[in-house]
């Protein structure tokens, strides 16, 4: 059975930090593309970050430079550390575990397998 499960959202102020964990099981998680994803009330769901099976990053512009992804195979975790947090980082955000390799490519993903979710609320 495969499970993924986000923790570590929450509240904080504006310009505070927060990190978010996932850890995942019940597949080849070493051999996983992993993403992270948000969403705001009234918005789409966006790819926030994303990191390959070799380590290759991608992060949307509006958040370089402010948040890290990384993970750890023997844990089989990958983690969000968000930093100088922002009112418009507010959103639901969810883990996506297993890129599909099938009609999907690193950039423009499809996942396999998603999280419930945690919320992260940025007051300013």
């Amino acid at each position: 059975e495969v499970q993924v499960a986000e923790s570590g959202g929450g509240s904080v102020q504006a310009g505070g930090s927060l990190r978010l964990s996932c850890t995942a099981s019940g597949f080849s998680f070493d051999e996983s593309d992993m993403g992270w994803y948000r969403q705001a009330p009234g918005d789409n769901c966006e790819l926030v970050t994303s990191i390959s099976s070799d380590g290759t990053t991608y992060y949307r512009d509006s958040v370089k430079g402010r948040f890290t992804i990384s993970r750890d195979n023997a844990k089989s975790t990958v983690y969000l550390q968000m930093n100088s947090l922002k009112a418009e980082d507010t959103a639901v955000y969810y883990c996506a575990a297993n890129r599909r390799v099938s009609g999907s490519t690193f950039l423009t993903p499809s996942y396999a397998y998603w999280g419930q979710g945690t919320q992260v609320t940025v007051s300013s």
